[in-house]
């Protein structure tokens, strides 16, 4: 696929002169803000989504169904505004790797054939992290992030998904399994955020499918858009995220 490798973090020096310190009070005034912003689909971010997948060794058969479903988020969206949606994976030693943003689904399902998962570990926080970068170029409303494992220290992917909170980016994440450690990651990762978590059964595709367009409909039309959705897997999204 035509993705560009996420670089990584590169430390930068302090400036030297410095603002007052804000208060306790005045951060969370700025949270319940940029809380306020996300629940009315204000702010620009509507509409952008980082569709992030594991794409390691065990994940082969979910890759081929998301690939397979991904035309179903854009169908979901298209109802309540459009979307656009940039596809993050990572697999092997070390490779993570973003596509360009698109709004055609055909496009985005011919990326995702042409790739092929390896072995290796996971790389969530370089997820987060691009997710973050992104957000600060440009408003995103959502992460859909889809997996089966973590193998990472939690407390960067915490620090992480806090910078995502004030950025306005909600987290959806979808768990394939039952792997204590990667529930845990999710949940958290979907709690900072002020997202939601999802656990779904291995080759469940109306399950991911109705998942994944949830997660689709909300970054196109914020929360109305997903109330307006009747079904089992909007409600079961909308109680985190209320």
């Amino acid at each position: 696929m035509a993705g560009k490798p996420i670089a990584r973090g590169v430390d930068r020096k302090p400036e030297r002169t410095v603002e007052k310190r804000a208060r306790p009070d005045e951060i969370a005034a700025f949270l319940d803000r940029a809380t306020a912003l996300r629940a009315s689909g204000a702010g620009g971010g509507a509409g952008r989504l980082i569709f992030a997948l594991d794409a390691t060794m065990s994940r082969q058969p979910t890759w081929d169904l998301a690939t397979e479903l991904q035309g179903d988020m854009f169908d979901a969206a298209a109802k309540v505004g459009g979307l656009e949606v940039q596809l993050v994976y990572f697999r092997g030693r070390g490779e993570t790797k973003a596509s360009k943003w698109t709004a055609d689904a055909a496009r985005l399902a011919a990326m995702m054939r042409r790739i092929r998962c390896e072995g290796g570990l996971t790389q969530i926080g370089r997820v987060l992290g691009h997710a973050g970068a992104e957000a600060r170029a440009h408003p995103v409303a959502a992460l859909a992030l889809v997996g089966d494992s973590m193998e990472e220290p939690f407390a960067d992917l915490a620090a992480r998904a806090g910078e995502l909170r004030l950025l306005g980016v909600r987290a959806f994440c979808f768990q394939e399994g039952a792997d204590p450690a990667a529930g845990e990651a999710f949940r958290e990762i979907a709690r900072i955020t002020g997202g939601a978590y999802a656990p779904f059964d291995a080759g469940a595709a109306a399950e991911l499918r109705a998942l994944l367009g949830a997660a689709a409909a909300y970054a196109a039309g914020g929360l109305k858009a997903l109330e307006a959705r009747a079904d089992g897997a909007s409600r079961r999204l909308l109680g985190d995220l209320r």
